[in-house]
């Protein structure tokens, strides 16, 4: 079963369990994952995680703002998601990753950065967070 096809169907769970709002954040992500497959990317990973951070960081405007009931549901949106995501690797796994890829491309420094960081969410496949890699690439580079 496809992340779409799970997502559809706690989509109707919630309903007949009478979550307005979850079936409702559930319809949502089901429409972007939709789109993505009309566009041929066929990412889901990429797309829960899209939606993910943008949660989080509707959240974190909502608490500037001091509109703390409508940062709680953006919070409560964003752990939803987390739930269709695969877990994420370990520090280990990433750092592994990095010192492979930077062994394989020769970068020396941060002039280097696009290239390793491209090659590293390519092996990552999808399994970790941009800025959480950016940080490693970062520090292994010594920058």
């Amino acid at each position: 079963m496809s992340v779409l096809e799970k997502v559809r169907a706690d989509a109707i769970r919630a309903l007949k369990a009478g979550e307005r709002d979850l079936a409702g954040a559930l319809r949502l992500v089901a429409s972007e994952l939709q789109k993505d497959v009309k566009d041929g990317d066929g990412d889901e990973i990429a797309v829960l995680r899209r939606e993910h951070k943008r949660r989080l960081e509707a959240s974190t405007q909502f608490q500037k703002a001091n509109r703390p009931d409508l940062a709680d549901k953006e919070t409560a949106e964003a752990h939803m998601i987390a739930q269709y995501l695969p877990p994420d690797l370990s520090d280990e796994q990433l750092s592994r990753i990095v010192t492979d890829v930077i062994a394989r491309t020769g970068a020396s420094s941060t002039k280097d950065m696009g290239a390793v960081m491209k090659l590293v969410m390519q092996d990552a496949g999808g399994l970790v967070d941009g800025k959480r890699a950016s940080d490693a690439v970062r520090a292994a580079l010594g920058a």
